[in-house]
């Protein structure tokens, strides 16, 4: 006969609202947000983040306080030409970041555990592709919108900054979008932090040197029949980016040659098949730790 007992542990049923797919989408986005600006974490965490949205702000500011005390009349930087200028902060911003969302999951196998709950895999990598573009987005937003409340306390013509300013942000959002696309892709190929951060920064500084490099030669040769300079930006995220600014709104850019005509449906098509393609780097690299 079996001395064994069952003991009363005082397990109760859970009688409450159970959340779904939804909920946990939700928490997955702000609890990734948080990480990528280290709240909630150690102070080492919180110095890089925190300090690139402040080196990022401080010229905005500065600008303002410039058009406030001399009357211009203007900004001394377009509201579109700003991300640009401060391009290399973003770029060390997204190479840091994008492995704290994507590649410690990975290092640490905790997708598994996500993937237990009623979450598919496609929702997860949306929440944190998702994280990653808030977190971007202040960082190359933010200082604009400085930029903007300071052109409106300086008395400059209200109606004309805020076309303008509104101008810029399909720019931005494009910017915030391959940045953000790009380095999740990267860094979910590897589990190694350090090894993500170097293939970032690589990718979107050489590749921004290379778009202006070849522009400026093709340009300054004519190219071949057929070829354009201005072809080069769709290279890099931030050539991309200024050069579908420049055909919506006739905006200057950086690129030696002019972004016009047909040229703005190439840049259109490369967006496209970015946005598509990393996408689906991310999905598949999550598809086969998962299954692992």
């Amino acid at each position: 006969m079996s001395t064994a007992q069952i003991h009363d542990l005082g397990y109760r049923g859970y009688d409450g609202e159970r959340l779904g797919e939804a909920a946990v989408a939700r928490s997955l986005f702000v609890t990734g947000l948080r990480h990528i600006f280290g709240l909630g974490r150690s102070l080492k965490s919180r110095l890089l983040p925190i300090g690139i949205l402040v080196c990022s702000v401080l010229p905005a500011l500065i600008m303002v306080a410039i058009t406030v005390m001399t009357k211009i009349g203007q900004l001394p930087v377009p509201y579109e030409r700003y991300p640009m200028i401060m391009q290399m902060l973003t770029s060390i911003f997204v190479a840091a970041q994008a492995p704290v969302i994507f590649s410690r999951d990975l290092r640490y196998r905790s997708i598994t555990l996500y993937l237990a709950r009623p979450l598919r895999r496609t929702t997860y990598v949306m929440a944190r592709l998702a994280s990653l573009a808030a977190g971007t987005l202040i960082i190359i937003g933010l200082p604009v919108l400085v930029l903007w409340l300071g052109a409106l306390l300086g008395g400059l013509p209200w109606q004309d900054e805020s076309l303008h300013a509104l101008k810029a942000v399909p720019g931005i959002l494009v910017l915030t979008a391959v940045l953000t696309v790009v380095s999740g892709a990267i860094s979910s190929l590897t589990t190694k932090r350090g090894i993500a951060v170097v293939a970032i920064i690589a990718t979107l500084i050489v590749s921004s040197g290379v778009a202006n490099a070849v522009a400026a030669i093709v340009q300054s040769s004519n190219g071949p029949i057929g070829i354009r300079g201005s072809w080069a930006g769709v290279l890099n995220p931030f050539t991309l980016a200024d050069g579908l600014q420049s055909w919506w709104f006739g905006f200057p850019t950086d690129l030696p040659a002019t972004v016009s005509g047909g040229d703005g449906w190439l840049y259109l098509a490369v967006l496209a098949l970015t946005l598509a393609g990393a996408t689906a780097v991310v999905l598949r690299r999550y598809a086969k730790a998962g299954a692992a």
